[in-house]
């Protein structure tokens, strides 16, 4: 028994021992297992790799889960492999199943500047037809059209016609731009002829832009040359303001605003920013000069340039005038100089009467000349100078001969004159110390360009007086149910009679063809949904590309004498053409004078042009018979004084006759218009 017993105790023993010797290796092993497992778990977090899982089998590690791309398990693989020894990786990890590929960004980039358009982008093989080449290459004209575009096969994306005619449309209109389409979004750099051109420019673009498209709109307008650099400030029984103002920077007119406002100007008071200033102290100079004036408590103060003008009110005391002044002139920057006046007391006239000029508007266009010339040369200039002005037969004159008036007085009448073709209608006094301008004019910056006239011709320490009134242009009675034609008849009869010159060499309108601008004016809010064209031409002089840029601007030119005169300009496109199409030799000159032209263009020509000659021809006669009777009337009551009467308080000149709208300057053309 005992040696059976002895026998199974060693047997027990043995297997109690293997039993326990198993289970501290099981331990072991889990042991083991479980801090690879949770090192390499800690390896793919601390790589941002979350979509893989690991797990052990025994001496393997296996790693599991949906990779986005190969490089994703790739990163993974190594992650683990820095814990566990690469030999004991398992891996189980699968592909996502690639995403289909995007089609492709459609985008194109249109640029147009004086040499041409260059196209560039990406755009669908459905966009690229013979129908967008043609568009490109009429908005163009005769410049040329750069193409750089790729196509694609891929359909187009929803809005991309829509945002491609949007921006063929805004290239158009913007002669200098950039133009970036997307078919959700359309970006337009661009720059504009004037604030005003700015304006209208993005109003008419955000009107006509498809329902859903981002727009972005970033349309400068730069800043205008003003030459003389001037202000005028005056301080009288009215208030205090400004007839012209101008500066250079935006702090400068903050600086002139204050001083204004400190001497009793309208909060709405503000200022023309513009280059050509004489100095970087122009703001300065001007607050001080203003200050002076409230000073002196009334009167007119006028810079021109660098010349200064401080003419004290009537009244103002002697000690006063001399203690203010003299402070200015050692307030003022160096290089302005100071004309201080101080108004003499009012004499008797003489009994042979006022040594004085005086002419006449009447808003017929008819001009009366009356008062004293020095001699019959100045006379004979005077008269020309005016049926330059205004036409030769609208002018009547009564000059009277006076060799004993002051120095200087030519240019006081011609100064006249000059600032009298900018009005309406109205009036011009010029006495030897005093020019008065008066009357009523239909465009806001009528008063602001006299100042400049009357202040850089009459010359420093000079004394005048702006007193006209802005009166919105009437609608005319049955406005916008002429027929378009009729319209486009009307005018060609107009530019028959007088055409529209500007200086030489350059896009300004001459002041000759004030009149005949109003009279298309007129003629335009007649019809202003009619879409014109509005066509520059030149003579063959100078070069091709330089003849195309001056006859671009001044279609341009007309576009926004026409817009400041408040008529609607959305449906002119102004075309500059070069030399093309002469309707004369080039070989004279009066060939070239008839080639430098400008033209009216109707778009949608669904009207009898015949018919609209034809009743515009008849108009042509009635006004002409209308304005010979005027000219006899004229002539026949030897220049009435009272054709022209001031209005009261207001300045405006009131006519005998009605204010009827009649064709201006029937008459001769003067053979230096329009010259470049």
């Amino acid at each position: 028994m005992r040696r059976l017993l002895h026998k199974l105790i060693v047997p027990g023993v043995f297997a109690l021992a293997a039993l326990v010797c198993l289970g501290a290796a099981l331990l072991a092993v889990e042991s083991i297992e479980s801090q690879a497992r949770q090192a390499t778990r800690e390896a793919l977090q601390a790589r941002g790799i979350d979509w893989a899982s690991a797990r052990t089998d025994g001496m393997l590690m296996r790693l599991s889960g949906t990779a986005p791309d190969e490089a994703a398990r790739f990163h993974a693989l190594a992650a683990a492999g820095s814990v566990v020894d690469s030999t004991h990786l398992i891996d189980e990890i699968e592909i996502a199943a690639p995403n289909p590929v995007d089609g492709p960004r459609f985008s194109i980039e249109l640029l147009r500047n004086d040499t041409g358009i260059s196209v560039i982008g990406l755009i669908p093989q459905s966009s690229r037809t013979e129908a967008l080449a043609n568009e490109l290459s009429r908005i163009a004209g005769r410049l040329p059209v750069t193409d750089m575009m790729d196509v694609a096969e891929d359909p187009a994306p929803d809005g991309w016609n829509g945002a491609l005619g949007f921006g063929l449309t805004a290239l158009e209109r913007l002669k200098r731009s950039k133009v970036s389409i997307t078919a959700t979004r359309v970006a337009v750099t661009a720059i504009s002829n004037s604030a005003e051109d700015k304006a209208r420019l993005e109003g008419e673009l955000r009107r006509t832009a498809p329902k859903g498209l981002e727009l972005v709109l970033e349309i400068s307008a730069p800043r205008p040359i003003i030459a003389p650099f001037t202000l005028r400030f005056l301080m009288d029984d009215e208030g205090a303001r400004f007839d012209a103002c101008a500066a250079d920077t935006e702090a400068a007119a903050a600086l002139i605003m204050a001083a204004a406002r400190e001497a009793g100007a309208p909060e709405d008071t503000s200022c023309t920013l513009g280059l050509g200033a004489p100095s970087a102290d122009w703001g300065q100079a001007a607050a001080r000069g203003i200050s002076a004036l409230a000073e002196l408590g009334g009167g007119s103060l006028t810079f021109s340039d660098t010349d200064v003008t401080l003419v004290a009110a009537a009244g103002t005391t002697p000690a006063l005038f001399d203690r203010v002044s003299a402070t200015l002139k050692n307030d003022l920057p160096e290089a302005f100089k100071l004309h201080a006046v101080l108004p003499a007391p009012l004499k008797a006239e003489a009994t042979a009467g006022p040594a004085e000029f005086i002419a006449t508007l009447s808003p017929e266009g008819l001009v009366q000349l009356r008062g004293r010339a020095t001699d019959g040369m100045v006379r004979d200039a005077t008269e020309s100078y005016a049926r330059s002005r205004f036409g030769s037969r609208q002018v009547h004159s009564a000059l009277r001969l006076d060799p004993a008036l002051p120095e200087g007085w030519p240019v006081r009448m011609l100064a006249g004159l000059e600032a009298l073709a900018q009005l309406r209608n109205g009036s011009a006094i010029v006495q030897p110390d005093f020019v008065q301008i008066s009357g009523l004019t239909e465009d806001k910056t009528a008063r602001a360009r006299i100042a400049q006239i009357l202040s850089d011709r009459l010359g420093n320490a000079q004394n005048f007086d702006i007193n006209i009134t802005y009166r919105a242009p009437a609608e005319t009675e049955g406005a916008g149910q002429t027929d378009p034609a009729v319209c486009v008849a009307r005018i060609d009869a107009a530019l028959a009679k007088r055409k529209i010159t500007f200086d030489p060499g350059s896009a300004t309108i001459d002041g000759t063809s004030l009149r005949v601008v109003d009279e298309i004016a007129d003629i335009l809010r007649d019809c202003p949904r009619a879409k014109m064209e509005i066509a520059g031409y030149t003579d063959s002089q100078g070069r091709d590309e330089m003849n195309l840029r001056l006859s671009q601007s001044r279609a341009d030119a007309v576009v926004d004498a026409l817009m400041a005169r408040r008529v609607l300009v959305g449906n002119l496109t102004a075309r500059g053409y070069g030399e093309v199409d002469p309707v004369a030799t080039n070989d004279t000159e009066e060939g070239r004078e008839a080639n430098r032209r400008i033209e009216f263009h109707l778009i949608d020509d669904g009207a009898s042009t015949e018919d609209a000659t034809e009743e515009a021809e008849d108009s042509e006669a009635s006004d002409a018979g209308t304005g010979d009777a005027g000219q006899e009337a004229a002539a026949e009551d030897d220049v009435r004084a009272d054709d022209v009467e001031a209005d009261d308080e207001s300045g405006e000149a009131t006519p005998a006759a009605t204010d009827e709208d009649t064709p201006a300057e029937a008459g001769e053309e003067d053979p230096t218009d329009g010259q470049d």
